[in-house]
C-alpha cells in the first residue's frame, strides 16, 4: 500500500514538474528570442516571434517550440478530455515549427507553408486558451473550492481571456488598410501581442503546475 501511494505521489510530481516545465518554456520564449537575439546577433525585434526562423534565432525558435510539443505529447490529464487537447496542442506547435511563416517575397511554394503555419498557429493559441477557460478551471463538485483553487481560477480565466483578446487585435490588425497598418510596423505590434499570449499561456501552466498558489496540504 506504501509503495502505491509513493508511486502515486511521484507520478503527481512528474506531472506538475512537466506543467511548470511548459508554463516556463512560454513565459521565457519571447525573451529568450528578443534578448538573444539583440545580445548575441544585434538583432531587432523582429515583426512577429515567427519571422525568427529567418534570424540567427531559428534554431532556438524551433527548439522550443518542439520541447514545448513533446512536453503536451507526454501530459496526461484526467481523463481523454484532456490528453485530446493536450495532443492537439502538441502537434499544432510541432507544426508551427515545421512550417515557418511566410517570408519576404515568397515564391507560391513558400506562400502555401506561410499559410499553413498561421493555420497551425492559430490552432495552438485557440486550444492554449481552451485549456485556461475550460480544463483548468473545473472544481471537483463534491467539495466546496479551496481559496486558493479560486485564486488559481481568477488567474486561468485571466490568461484565457488575454490570449483571445491579443488573436483578435492581431486578427484586426492584419484586416486594417495598409495605410493604417504600415506605419504601425515600427512598433512591432503582432511580436509584442504574441508575447502577450505565450506568456498569459506559460503563465496559467505555471500556476496549473503549483508553481505558485499552491494548496495548503
Amino acid at each position: 500500500m506504501n509503495d502505491r501511494k509513493e508511486s502515486n505521489n511521484r507520478l503527481v510530481v512528474s506531472y506538475l514538474m512537466l506543467r511548470k516545465a511548459v508554463g516556463c518554456l512560454g513565459m521565457g520564449l519571447p525573451f529568450i528570442l528578443a534578448l538573444g537575439g539583440g545580445l548575441l546577433f544585434g538583432l531587432e525585434i523582429q515583426n512577429s516571434i515567427s519571422d525568427y526562423y529567418y534570424t540567427e534565432m531559428r534554431d532556438i525558435f524551433v527548439g522550443v517550440l518542439f520541447s514545448m510539443g513533446i512536453f503536451l505529447f507526454s501530459y496526461k490529464g484526467y481523463g481523454q478530455k484532456d490528453n485530446l487537447p493536450a495532443n492537439i496542442a502538441a502537434i499544432c506547435v510541432i507544426g508551427t515549427a515545421l512550417f515557418p511563416t511566410t517570408p519576404p517575397d515568397p515564391s507560391a511554394l513558400a506562400a502555401t507553408i506561410g499559410k499553413l503555419h498561421l493555420l497551425f498557429a492559430t490552432a495552438y493559441f485557440i486550444t492554449l486558451a481552451y485549456f485556461s477557460l475550460v480544463l483548468f478551471t473545473k472544481t471537483d463538485t463534491t467539495r466546496p473550492a479551496m481559496p486558493r483553487k479560486k485564486q488559481r481560477n481568477a488567474i486561468y480565466r485571466a490568461c484565457g481571456y488575454t490570449i483571445i483578446a491579443a488573436i483578435v487585435l492581431i486578427v484586426l490588425l492584419l484586416l486594417l488598410p495598409a495605410s493604417i497598418r504600415d506605419p504601425l510596423r515600427s512598433l512591432d505590434p503582432v511580436f509584442w501581442l504574441e508575447a502577450i499570449a505565450v506568456f498569459a499561456f506559460g503563465v496559467s501552466w505555471f500556476v496549473k503546475g503549483e508553481g505558485i498558489l499552491e494548496d495548503d496540504k
